[in-house]
């Protein structure tokens, strides 16, 4: 988890960038139309539908981008197909997609022009699949007015399926089994904390540590210019980045 959450850590910096705002919107206006197709328009029979608004909120999407993703839903434009794809960029780091796209064959193609460039593989299924964990993962605002130290707090989530919580100075990151991410969610909402992301992820067993910051930079390049393809709405990668590169990296 250590090397996800320090990649989580620079994706929120990079989330703040007004540059990264429109891909991000992109992304969750997919979502957002594809949960509605799949499960109907009214997010609160919706799970799905009801996690990317929470999510499009937490990046201030205006309420009336939201509404349009919704109404796409019901015509034929908002038919995407939902793929995965694995493949390791360089150092043996472990890479896996998430993809919605409309033309299968535009992504493959765009995923091997960027795995080639950078100097990485396009996969096989099932080729690193194995190397993840799917888990529910939270990150709120810590409450102020939450009046709970830390270990309280741990055994409040505990009760909802917490399976463990890192605690920051800002931000409380809360993890669980998948099959609890219901559970979870309601729990979070019940302790009122102000959710800024609340997915199902794919968690590294084991990660891979570079050390040789070209290197990283490289990796690193390649992650980005998979986050920034239209189709791919998820990239999660095993890579884990000490300190000394991190310090170097900001």
């Amino acid at each position: 988890m250590a090397g996800h959450n320090k990649w989580s850590q620079i994706k929120r910096k990079k989330g703040a960038l007004d540059a990264k705002r429109s891909k991000i919107f992109t992304k969750l206006i997919k979502e957002i139309t594809v949960a509605a197709k799949e499960g109907g328009p009214d997010p609160d029979g919706n799970p799905r539908l009801r996690l990317a608004i929470q999510s499009s909120k937490a990046v201030n999407m205006p309420k009336d981008n939201i509404e349009r993703a919704i109404k796409k839903s019901e015509g034929t434009d908002g038919d995407y197909s939902e793929v995965t794809y694995e493949g390791y960029a360089s150092n043996g780091v472990a890479v896996f997609i998430e993809c919605l796209t409309d033309n299968i064959n535009r992504t493959v193609q765009n995923l091997r022009t960027i795995f080639n460039k950078g100097n990485g593989n396009l996969g096989t299924n099932g080729s690193v699949e194995f190397l993840f964990d799917r888990k529910g993962v939270f990150v709120a605002k810590r409450n102020p007015e939450l009046q709970l130290t830390d270990d309280e707090l741990m055994l409040e989530l505990a009760d909802g399926g917490a399976e463990d919580v890192e605690f920051e100075q800002d931000y409380i990151t809360i993890y669980c089994a998948m099959e609890d991410f219901g559970a979870m969610q309601r729990r979070v909402e019940e302790l009122k904390l102000d959710t800024e992301t609340a997915e199902l992820q794919r968690l590294p067993k084991t990660t891979v540590v570079v050390e040789d910051l070209e290197a990283v930079r490289k990796i690193l390049k390649l992650i980005d210019a998979l986050e920034d393809d239209d189709d791919i709405q998820k990239v999660y990668h095993n890579l884990e980045l000490t300190d000394e590169v991190m310090a170097e990296l900001e």
